[in-house]
């Protein structure tokens, strides 16, 4: 098995994967630089299987995606459609010499634009927060609002990833609150990993027009179920269309990344407060949504429960969400259970019963609904 990563050489990703191939007994994998594809490096060959890994968390990739003349500042919020386009173009240079990929570019283009997901999802019968229609600034945002009779949304940027330029946004009359990570300047607009709170319309106006010529998607911000004074979700990562390991998010806010300051919970605490049959039907959930990617060996789901926990809900689905450091499952950590999925033959016995269906449409979203029926319980999520 010749096994090639698509990374960030200097990235933990690359490094905590490639730990996992050497563990299993395997030759070290190889790795391709992300900035050698995006300048013409030679593909892959035929034969080879390959992980595509994020490309973030390096400045100079990033200008080479945006096609850039300049690197953007430390950061700074900056041509996420760029970027994103960049990345498919990328994908398709990987794909090009006839290498099997794990990541399945088709799937990936979907992962990474919320609004394409959100469509998929729905499709497939995934309870998603129902959605706007498409909004390109604060005035029909409030128009859109206001005619849903919603007082509360997630303004996403569509590209978005990390909590980056995501806005929680209540509306009471004219008051209006903002949570975000978007700290506003005088040079632009910059990631921050200190959540703030905006309260003047006009603020709050200026930072959503700014990021709307990126595209958005503008989902109803769904009543979190709680643990102690915090609210929880849950990061569930499929493997081979298997829920096999979970991180609880516990935040005292709406924006519950753990990069945020906010803090791991405890999984069987949460099992417990949702019982054994909400429990279940999320998992069967989680199992659906691989089905609607069943040529990408893994994705990340964050999983919400709502008030009661009675419910559940998908707030996104993550083309790169495996790292979960210190999350381990009979012993294997995310990557290492990628790795003996591909060499116990899960991976191809999965991939070859997996059927596309109707998940792959796009059409409007709707009100979640309760867990569907569909799928094996897949229970082996653990800390």
């Amino acid at each position: 098995m010749r096994l090639t990563v698509v990374g960030n050489p200097d990235n933990r990703r690359v490094d905590l994967f490639t730990r996992a191939v050497l563990d299993a007994g395997l030759p070290r994998p190889t790795v391709l630089p992300w900035a050698d594809v995006l300048t013409g490096a030679t593909p892959p060959a035929a034969g080879a299987l390959v992980r595509v890994d994020s490309p973030g968390e390096d400045a100079e990739v990033n200008r080479l995606l945006r096609r850039s003349a300049t690197p953007a500042r430390h950061g700074e919020l900056v041509g996420l459609a760029d970027t994103y386009a960049g990345l498919l173009r990328g994908l398709d240079r990987v794909a090009a010499g006839g290498a099997e990929l794990l990541n399945d570019p088709a799937d990936v283009a979907v992962l990474c634009d919320k609004r394409r997901c959100h469509a998929r999802l729905s499709a497939a019968g995934v309870p998603v927060p129902a959605a706007l229609p498409p909004v390109h600034g604060w005035e029909q945002l409030r128009a859109a609002m206001a005619a849903a009779r919603w007082s509360r949304v997630f303004v996403k940027p569509a590209h978005g990833s990390s909590a980056a330029g995501v806005v929680a946004l209540a509306v009471a009359g004219r008051r209006i609150q903002a949570v975000t990570t978007i700290e506003v300047t005088p040079a632009g607009l910059f990631n921050s990993l200190r959540p703030r709170r905006y309260t003047d319309e006009a603020e709050v106006a200026g930072i959503v027009d700014r990021i709307a010529g990126e595209g958005l998607h503008v989902e109803r911000w769904l009543p979190k179920a709680g643990l102690g004074d915090r609210v929880v979700d849950v990061r569930v990562v499929t493997v081979a269309g298997r829920p096999t390991h979970a991180v609880v998010r516990a935040a005292r806010g709406p924006l519950t990344n753990l990069h945020l300051g906010n803090v791991r919970g405890d999984l069987a605490e949460l099992r417990a407060a949702a019982g054994p049959a909400a429990w279940a039907a999320a998992m069967r959930t989680c199992e659906r949504i691989a089905g609607c990617f069943p040529r990408t060996l893994q994705v990340g789901i964050d999983l919400m429960f709502l008030v009661g926990w009675r419910r559940h809900a998908v707030a996104e689905v993550n083309a790169f969400g495996d790292l979960l450091p210190g999350v381990l499952t009979d012993g294997r950590d995310t990557y290492a259970e990628q790795v003996r999925a591909l060499t116990d033959g899960r991976w191809d016995r999965w991939r070859a019963a997996a059927v596309r269906g109707p998940s792959r449409g796009d059409t409007a979203g709707r009100e979640p609904a309760r867990g569907g029926t569909a799928g094996r319980e897949m229970l082996a999520c653990g800390v």
